[in-house]
């Protein structure tokens, strides 16, 4: 193998040396593009296969945003290519997309429903294209549904009957779905959600209306008879109304107890009681002003106003003015013969004067203004009482000691006064928007709270800490007097010690002296005195002591108060 593998490369090392510069460069143009072309196949391999998520280019770029919009915020990573089709990371996750683009209308509109499904048109016999166009509907259809989030599994039957010759015997397209949702699932009282399903089928159906469709749970309960959820939303809609209402209450409620506790403290203001009428029904006002015409405006540079404003603005006057004159009397025939007076000088006959008739006729031209809007919801009348205590006082004698009066601290009670009242009325006034059209009503009371409790518990608490004070006063004077009788006897025994210790000192030293007078004596005698063995030890110790403290004084000094100190 050795051999082989040093035969082959010696080979290579003559072909190599044979060959001119081209064909080196040639071969190495070769090797160089293999591997450029092994790293983009396996960069190409490696890449995450993704699924279009429709399988047509969407051309809109309004459409094609609100959709990667809508991916982002199901956070699913989504491409768009150079033709604007848009795909997702797996098959799973287009399903339960389509779903929620139908479901919320986010499909464009030029898009086929049959890209939506990917649906393929068979070109086989008539009668085999419509069973796999049937079962191809009810499998994508199916598919879809179990791709949302609330639903475990689904069945799904489409019934598409055949074509009759009359449309009168033609029957209706009829669809079927049972669900069996996830639990804590709310798509059952969702109505979103079922229309939703509702467009899918009728996306995926052609002709397929919503009277024909019947989706049902797991026990047989209709979801998409919203006819008969007429009431449940109605319960759900007063609902939501109390809930608003009790959400603006309680905005007042602590808008109004933040402004009197501000000034009264939060323990006397209580019972704050608030209702809030509330007109939900929508109503349509329409209002004409009329209004009159400025025909010059006002000058701001001027401290006055000189602006022209008239009523209204002559548009057409127009003025007739007739001169009528009778003819006095004027003979007639026979009687029973009718006279031969032209009509027109009929009327002025037999009439004598002249009379004068003057029309004018003028239009006036004026601004008018009109508002036509919806009104929903408005605001009721208000009703808002709140109750504020007066001021409680302990009372205190000319010392400043509290009053005890039957075991009890003394109190006195000062009501607010009117006036005071009044500011507070209208201060709450202010807060809610006072308004006497609507009947609003305001009362801020002044009546006294029952506090015999808190009195109670307040005046125990007092006394107790009283006692407690007397105990403790109590036990540091016994405390102290014992201390001044330890002092005065420590005191006491140690000046007795003392005058023991200096009598027994000063006998000590007496006796010391005549022993040593007698010592003298005897020396000076000749006189051989015999010592005991305790007076030897004793005049040794000394000696030792004199020596000691004249070759080390600050230690005999440091010893001696030690023994002061002890002592």
């Amino acid at each position: 193998m050795n051999e082989w593998i040093k035969k082959t490369g010696t080979k290579l090392k003559e072909l190599w040396g044979k060959w001119s510069v081209v064909q080196k460069l040639v071969l190495a143009g070769v090797i160089l593009a293999a591997i450029i072309g092994m790293a983009v196949l396996f960069t190409w391999s490696s890449a995450p296969t993704t699924v279009p998520l429709i399988d047509v280019p969407i051309s809109d770029e309004a459409a094609r945003e609100k959709i990667i919009l809508r991916l982002n915020e199901e956070n699913i990573s989504a491409s768009v290519s150079a033709t604007g089709l848009i795909s997702v990371p797996d098959e799973k996750t287009a399903r339960r997309m389509r779903s929620i683009l139908i479901r919320e209308d986010l499909i464009p509109k030029n898009v086929d429903p049959w890209a939506i499904f990917d649906v393929e048109r068979w070109t086989r016999t008539d009668f085999e294209r419509k069973v796999d166009v049937r079962r191809a509907i009810n499998k994508m259809v199916t598919d879809h549904i179990k791709a949302l989030d609330d639903v475990d599994d689904a069945n799904v039957i489409i019934n598409v009957p055949e074509d009759t010759l009359f449309k009168a015997d033609q029957k209706p397209i009829t669809a079927s779905v049972v669900l069996f949702t996830k639990p804590g699932s709310d798509i059952e009282t969702d109505r979103k959600k079922i229309q939703g399903i509702q467009k899918l089928l009728k996306l995926a159906v052609p002709g397929l209306l919503d009277e024909n469709i019947t989706i049902a749970d797991s026990n047989a309960k209709i979801l998409n008879d919203f006819e008969g959820m007429k009431d449940m939303d109605r319960l759900t809609l007063i609902e939501k109304q109390q809930k608003m209402i009790a959400k603006l209450e309680t905005q007042y409620e602590i808008k109004i107890l933040t402004l009197l506790q501000k000034t009264y403290g939060k323990d006397r203001v209580r019972d704050l009681n608030i209702k809030i009428d509330m007109d939900m029904s929508e109503k349509t006002a329409q209002t004409t002003k009329y209004l009159p015409t400025e025909i010059r405006p006002d000058n701001p540079e001027t401290p006055w106003d000189d602006s022209e404003i008239v009523p209204s603005i002559t548009a057409i006057s127009e003025t007739a003015t007739t001169t009528w004159q009778g003819t006095g009397l004027t003979p007639e025939g026979p009687a029973g013969v009718e006279g031969q007076t032209p009509p027109a000088y009929k009327d002025m006959t037999n009439q004598l004067g002249m009379s004068n008739q003057s029309i004018v006729k003028r239009q006036e031209a004026i601004s008018k203004s009109e508002i036509s809007e919806v009104i929903s919801p408005v605001l009721g009348r208000r009703t808002v009482s709140v109750n504020i205590d007066g001021e409680w006082r302990k009372k205190r004698d000319d010392k400043g000691n509290l009053v005890i009066s039957e075991g009890r601290i003394e109190r006195e009670y000062i009501p607010i006064s009117p006036e005071e009242l009044q500011e507070a009325t209208r201060a709450v006034q202010n807060a809610i928007g006072y308004d006497a059209n609507r009947k609003d009503s305001i009362s801020v009371l002044n009546i006294r709270f029952d506090r015999v409790a808190e009195f109670e518990a307040e005046d125990a608490a007092y006394f107790r800490a009283q006692q407690r004070n007397m105990i403790i006063l109590i036990s540091l004077g016994g405390f102290a007097i014992l201390l001044l009788i330890f002092i005065l006897y420590r005191i006491i025994s140690r000046e007795l010690e003392r005058r023991r210790r200096l009598r027994e000192e000063d006998e000590l030293r007496k006796a010391q002296m005549a022993r040593e007078a007698a010592l003298r004596a005897a020396e000076m005698n000749n006189i051989d005195v015999a010592m005991s063995v305790e007076e030897r030890k004793r005049l040794e110790l000394q000696e030792n002591v004199i020596n000691m403290a004249r070759e080390h004084p600050e230690d005999v000094a440091l010893l001696i108060r030690t023994w002061l100190m002890e002592e």
